[in-house]
């Protein structure tokens, strides 16, 4: 399945009210949003139809966020569903993701895409002809070691994967105050040391799986009362019964 194909389910399957779009280009996928929406792109050059509200903001994605109200354009309301596609190098995709958790909600999605490469050339911090995914995939290693909270899929589509994350919690500041750290371990220089089990596949779940699961109607049915705490326990229970204890860790005993 092609990657916007699949977004077009999770809008479909998810009905958010607002949506977040980081790396507009020609706005083919945010023409996919059927609600209030915001592109955030330096150098977009629109060719999609877009018939629903949008606001499209000519600036990068740290910019955009440095904002005094980066809410205004959503009238306050919160990131539902967002779709990271911006710079394809680790540090502005990992800040892409703190920055957008930072003004979501418990019940809300991040997608993340260009997180599977094929080769150690297509990971290249810079840029290759063909499917180039740059080093966004070190970001699947910094999740699972620093918020094992978080609920983590990778979905092969293609060209180049979409990596999932739900549970979010907009007060966890864990990634921001271990930045520098993580950008010293993990952004590496070129030729990029890609796992061999990444490049397989190995651990991926094919697209149809993701939406034959009941996972994404339960999180489209989540009370909005509930606690972030809360929102994962219910997430994690459905993920780990459907597709793995590997994607929803158990919570850590009590003491």
């Amino acid at each position: 399945m092609h990657y916007l194909s699949f977004l077009a389910e999770l809008h479909q399957r998810l009905h958010p009210e607002t949506y977040l779009e980081i790396g507009v280009r020609s706005g083919t996928s945010l023409a996919l949003a059927r609600c209030r929406a915001v592109g955030i792109d330096p150098d977009y050059a629109i060719t999609a139809e877009l018939d629903h509200s949008v606001a499209l903001f000519r600036t990068s994605s740290d910019d955009y966020f440095a904002r005094p109200d980066p809410l205004r354009p959503t009238g306050g309301q919160r990131i539902d569903l967002a779709f990271i596609d911006g710079l394809h190098l680790f540090e502005f995709a990992l800040r892409d993701f703190m920055n957008v958790e930072r003004h979501a909600t418990p019940h809300s999605l991040i997608v993340l895409d260009d997180i599977l490469p094929k080769t150690p050339e297509a990971a290249s911090r810079n840029l290759q002809r063909g499917s180039w995914t740059g080093d966004v995939y070190p970001i699947l290693a910094v999740l699972e070691r620093y918020r094992p909270d978080l609920i983590v899929v990778p979905v092969a589509t293609r060209p180049t994967g979409l990596l999932l994350v739900f549970g979010l919690d907009p007060a966890d500041t864990t990634l921001h105050d271990h930045y520098d750290e993580i950008l010293a371990e993990y952004r590496r220089p070129d030729p990029q040391p890609v796992p061999q089990e990444l490049m397989d596949r190995f651990g991926v779940f094919p697209p149809h799986r993701v939406l034959e699961s009941d996972v994404l109607d339960l999180l489209a049915g989540l009370d909005p009362a509930l606690t972030a705490a809360e929102v994962r326990e219910q997430l994690a229970d459905r993920v780990r019964r459907d597709w793995g204890t590997q994607f929803a860790h158990q919570p850590a005993p009590a003491r």
